[in-house]
């Protein structure tokens, strides 16, 4: 995941805000969980930047707009690095859930041909 790119697909708002209901899929297991994994990051980015959000900062190198920024990118690496070794296993919870539906989406697609 690039640092400028949003874990979020956006794509899928637009899909929907112009009448389009598909769902996207997965190639392979791998993709899977590489999803699984940004999906988790974003989670824990968020849980760390709402645990951010109460620490004060006070002095003369404290507090200011730089900081804001700072500590929301701080976060969202911190979040980066607790999925890739492992997170809190919303990851795998989320794979599976991929794998499940795909799976049922692939079967469906197939029985109306």
């Amino acid at each position: 995941m690039d640092a400028l790119k949003s874990p979020v697909d956006f794509s899928i708002l637009a899909q929907q805000r112009h009448g389009e209901q598909k769902i996207p899929t997965v190639r392979n297991a791998e993709e899977a969980h590489r999803v699984a994994q940004d999906f988790e990051a974003f989670f824990l980015s968020q849980m760390v930047g709402t645990m951010f959000s109460g620490i004060k900062t006070e002095g003369p190198f404290g507090g200011g707009f730089s900081e804001t920024i700072y500590k929301s990118m701080l976060a969202e690496e911190y979040g980066k690095a607790m999925a890739q070794r492992g997170g809190v296993g919303i990851a795998n919870s989320v794979q599976r859930e991929i794998l499940k539906l795909q799976e049922v989406d692939d079967h469906a697609h197939d029985s109306s041909h």
